[in-house]
């Protein structure tokens, strides 16, 4: 039987990960939109073709990004959602950010815990990473739940540090190494 290349980045059981192009931008925008119940008022992924566009372009042409869509594979590679490295620092540093969101019709199937797991190899790998970081606002119960079920620790409290939904807004910061995925498994 012949070998043909995946589509994907990284496989799951479930899920592939593959990188963000402009051709996606009428999928995600309805998902977002299907989505706002969902996201309000943690997160307000880009729900129109201008917006999306722009938002697209910045994951795509800026090495201090990198974007990620987690695709359904049984689903035929359907979005259940997206995760973004941002704010990559090489050097010294190797750490970025991370800010994922669900799909209304993905969320608590797993799916996305599958991707981000996908996500944290992939940055530790081929991206050569050394640390990612998740700053999440403290009653967002869900994101929480998702940091730690991938293995991030709690480290500090930052008081107003993102402004979202029209104020200063307070985060938990959770992250993980290279060499806590190493111990664990």
């Amino acid at each position: 039987m012949p070998h043909t290349a995946s589509r994907y980045l990284a496989e799951g059981r479930r899920v592939g990960l593959r990188h963000f192009t402009r051709a996606d931008g009428a999928e995600f925008t309805a998902r977002a939109r299907e989505s706002k119940d969902l996201h309000h008022p943690w997160l307000f992924p880009p729900d129109s073709a201008g917006a999306y566009a722009a938002y697209a372009e910045r994951l795509i042409e800026d090495p201090t990004k990198a974007g990620f869509l987690v695709c359904e594979k049984e689903a035929d590679g359907a979005l259940a959602g997206f995760i973004n490295i941002n704010n990559i620092v090489e050097g010294g540093f190797q750490c970025g950010a991370l800010g994922y969101g669900a799909f209304a019709h993905a969320a608590g199937r797993g799916l996305m815990r599958e991707g981000l797991h996908l996500v944290v190899r992939h940055a530790f790998g081929p991206m050569r990473l050394h640390r990612l970081e998740i700053n999440v606002q403290p009653a967002n119960a869900a994101s929480i739940a998702l940091a730690r079920a991938c293995g991030f620790r709690l480290e500090g409290f930052s008081p107003k540090m993102l402004f979202i939904d029209g104020a200063w807004r307070d985060h938990q910061r959770w992250a993980i190494t290279r060499e806590m995925t190493a111990a664990s498994g």
